[in-house]
């Protein structure tokens, strides 16, 4: 079933370039009347995820932010240092009490959120749509519903347009989805994979390599969604 529009007259959709927040600007479009996108050049190494973010955003014809933050500052984790490898091995299943991945970028959600929530304010949108999700994903602490809650809270404490009896919405249309409904969903609504980015670690062409536990999410979906993988493995190893 499509989404009717019964949400925000406008929204924030942080677009990363990826299959998830592909497919939440195709659901913030039928929900909004006016939609801007936000993309995060945050230092990460598989940086070709921003060209796919502007594909994206120029498919649906939606006006995009880009802002810079140098997450490398910090480090700790996979995708924003060097020092660290993609693990290729993890067969993109997690398992409860598992270890935190390397790929988890500390505090990234709760940054990117804080950013989309200044922005809200100005541009006077009613929501905020964040592709997280809980069910096939990568194991990352805020990605959960707890996280959004706690966000949401925080949200209705801190921004003027809160106190002032107009809270903006954290909305997770994703959050309780396989990544195979997530697929059927997006397709259903004109979603075009083909230009989205979600491996860890992509070659210069922006080949995926196949390995990383994005990548095995990825595949899972379209295979159980029974869908073609659009995907560009590196080595045209995708079947």
């Amino acid at each position: 079933m499509l989404i009717e529009k019964k949400h925000p007259q406008k929204a924030i959709v942080l677009l990363s370039g990826g299959l998830d927040s592909a497919t939440t600007l195709a659901i913030a479009e039928r929900e909004s009347d006016s939609v801007l996108a936000l993309t995060f050049d945050y230092g990460q190494k598989h940086a070709i995820e921003t060209q796919a973010a502007c594909a994206i955003a120029e498919l649906w014809n939606t006006p995009r932010r880009l802002v810079g933050i140098d997450l490398r500052q910090f480090g700790g984790s996979a995708l924003t240092t060097d020092e660290i490898a993609v693990p290729r091995s993890g067969g993109g299943k997690i398992t409860e009490g598992a270890e935190i991945p390397v790929t988890y970028v500390p505090a990234r959600n709760t940054i990117f959120l804080s950013y989309a929530l200044a922005l809200a304010e100005v541009e006077q949108a009613d929501a905020i749509y964040i592709g997280v999700n809980a069910l096939d994903y990568s194991g990352y602490p805020d990605c959960r519903p707890e996280f959004v809650r706690a966000f949401q809270s925080l949200a209705n404490l801190a921004t003027r347009r809160a106190v002032e009896g107009s809270p903006v919405k954290i909305l997770t249309p994703l959050i309780d989805m396989t990544k195979a409904e997530i697929i059927t969903l997006g397709a259903k609504m004109g979603v075009d994979y083909s230009l989205t980015v979600s491996c860890y670690d992509p070659d210069e062409s922006g080949a995926a390599c196949g390995a990383c536990d994005s990548c095995h999410l990825r595949r899972k979906g379209f295979t159980e969604a029974g869908i073609s993988d659009p995907t560009r493995y590196i080595g045209a190893t995708n079947k």
